[in-house]
């Protein structure tokens, strides 16, 4: 498996890349693989705020659906259009073109409890 380390992790299995006040938020190799071959995403409205820890939009697979959540408050500046038509692309490139939204921060203090590599791997046992 896959697990970048220039990206920070949720215990949810969300993969944080920091850029500035935006983050962007797309779900681990890890959990694409667990939740099998992706049918659909719900992808949040751009313009639409967030607190810490809300669910933000639901990608659905052949075995579950699954919530994906912000580690931070903020607005939603961008969605990943591509996965209305192509849901898979998170199971093809869960880091590139599998990325789901970017968040533009308005607080950032819940980027301080995300886990890095070593500590992602830990939790999942890869």
């Amino acid at each position: 498996m896959n697990f970048p380390e220039n990206l920070k992790y949720t215990a949810h299995d969300e993969w944080i890349l920091v850029e500035g006040d935006t983050i962007t938020v797309g779900i681990s190799d890890f959990a694409q693989d667990a939740l099998g071959d992706l049918v659909y995403v719900e992808l949040p409205e751009v313009g639409a705020t967030f607190d810490a820890g809300d669910a933000v939009c639901e990608v659905e697979s052949t075995k579950a659906t699954a919530e994906i959540y912000t580690p931070v408050a903020g607005e939603v500046v961008a969605v990943n259009d591509a996965l209305d038509s192509a849901a898979e692309l998170i199971n093809e490139d869960p880091y590139g073109k599998g990325w789901i939204f970017k968040l533009k921060a308005s607080d950032a203090s819940g980027l301080a409890g995300l886990l890095d590599v070593a500590a992602y791997r830990a939790k999942i046992g890869k």
